[in-house]
Parts: C-alpha cells; structure tokens; sequence
C-alpha cells in the first residue's frame, strides 16, 4: 500500500516554509488569517492551505515549492482545478 504524500516530511515542510512567507491569497488578493491551526484550519474558510498553480489534476507537482501558492480554503476549494485566473475567478455567493 502506497503511503499519502501529503502525509510526509516533504510536504508538510513546503507547507510550513509557504506558511511563514506570510503571503495574501493568491487567487483573491485578500490576507490569510495564519493564526487559524490545527483541526480548526481544517474548517475554517479564511485558514491558510497550500495551492497549486498547476492543478495536481492537470500534471501539477505536489512537491514543487515553484508550484506552491498561498490560498484561503474557501478560494482553493472554489477554484478546483481551473487555472485560468482572468476568464474564470472564484466569485463569493451573493448575500440574499
């Protein structure tokens, strides 16, 4: 059985270097709230994750820190797969 690879040393530690650059997110422009860790960043939609430039889906490296990004959830979830920035941003659902 194959292990996760964003289970190892590598990944967590690309993620820990993306994390102290401190970066806005890169897909909406707005700050990261990087006081959100732990279980809570797993839900919280302003935490910080990690993204990829190049989606992991269209040939992407997990690994590469030159592929990495700063993104909140919210925006990375959002963008799923899509790369192109300009025809397709993420929008916020309205407030009825």
């Amino acid at each position: 059985m194959a292990s996760n690879p964003r289970n190892g040393r590598r990944y967590r530690t690309l993620c820990t270097e993306q994390r102290a650059l401190g970066l806005p997110c890169w897909w909406c422009g707005k700050p990261i709230r990087y006081d959100i860790t732990g279980l809570a960043a797993q839900r919280h939609r302003d935490a910080f994750t990690l993204d990829h430039a190049i989606p992991l889906s269209r040939g992407g490296d997990l690994l590469d820190p030159h592929n990495a990004r700063s993104a909140h959830r919210r925006c990375n979830s959002a963008r799923g797969n899509r790369t192109d920035h300009k025809r397709q941003p993420v929008r916020a659902s309205r407030r009825w």
